[in-house]
């Protein structure tokens, strides 16, 4: 009996890394994105149509799989997690992203795993050792090490702006994945969409631009990643392996999310890749895999 518990406990914990390593993936692409998307959109109405087509997405998969409405008592939590994850992270990094480059925004990366840590603490009730905060710690001085000697870029309202995204977000994160050990992740962040969608048609159509003739091709690629993949997709894998692998556990994974965005651009852009950003690599992967043994 005990040995089949502890399997169970096992493949729990291997697929909740899993699902969070995919969220992670799709996650990485959701800065460069946007920082594409403002170039050409106002990020006012970047944040609130994303969310509207997001929002509307969410809302053909409730009724095609007839998901019951949430409880009373679930509506503040999920109220948290629009306010969180789907309204302030994206406005508030899609404003920093008009004051510093991408390559900086990775600075404030470098911190989300701490924030979603110590939320997973005071809501979610997790409880992990000093060597986990140690491994977490001193992986997220190497992410922000790094990112500062590859940017240039500094603006106090853009890193203000950046610091508000990760506390908000982190806080958004934990109260997600404690609500998906009961509704599931795919039904979280779809009704935290669908809670919020009013509210974004409207402040979409009160921030349309007066024309579309300025936004160019790429931009509106961008826009439907961070709709489609940013908004909804990621969420799925992303809240189901905070739930099953532990919020400040898996939360750690977020170390890795610059380095996918880094290797994204290598593929696509064909940019260089430095014997430092592997070496960093390494290093934040063994922070990773202290955090997860210690956890």
């Amino acid at each position: 009996m005990e040995n089949s518990v502890a399997d169970k406990m096992a493949a729990s914990s291997v697929s909740g890394w899993v699902n969070g390593l995919l969220g992670v993936i799709i996650f990485s692409g959701s800065l460069p994105a946007t920082r594409v998307a403002v170039l050409d959109m106002d990020p006012f109405f970047l944040t609130f149509l994303r969310a509207s087509i997001a929002g509307t997405l969410a809302v053909i998969l409730v009724y095609s799989f007839r998901e019951k409405r949430p409880q009373a008592a679930q509506f503040a939590p999920l109220i948290i997690v629009s306010v969180g994850v789907i309204v302030g992270f994206p406005l508030l990094t899609a404003m920093a992203l008009k004051h510093i480059d991408a390559a900086h925004s990775i600075v404030y990366l470098g911190l989300l795993p701490l924030s979603t840590a110590i939320f997973g603490v005071l809501r979610g009730g997790e409880r992990p050792t000093i060597a986990f905060w140690i491994f977490s710690v001193l992986g997220s001085l190497l992410v922000i090490g790094f990112a500062f000697m590859q940017s240039d870029t500094v603006s106090l309202t853009g890193d203000l702006l950046m610091l508000a995204a990760v506390v908000i977000c982190g806080l958004g994160y934990a109260e997600g994945a404690k609500l998906t050990r009961v509704l599931g992740g795919w039904q979280v962040i779809s009704w935290a969409l669908i809670i919020s969608l009013p509210f974004m048609v409207l402040a979409s159509l009160m921030t349309i631009p007066d024309t579309f003739g300025g936004i160019s091709t790429s931009a509106w690629f961008a826009l439907a990643y961070v709709s489609l993949f940013s908004m909804l997709i990621g969420f799925i894998f992303w809240y189901k392996g905070l739930a099953t692998g532990g919020i400040a556990a898996v939360g750690q994974l977020q170390l890795l999310q610059p380095f996918f965005g880094l290797g994204l651009s290598a593929t696509l852009l064909h940019e260089a890749i430095s014997p430092l950003m592997i070496l960093i690599t390494f290093g934040v992967i063994l922070c990773v895999i202290g955090s997860r043994k210690f956890s």
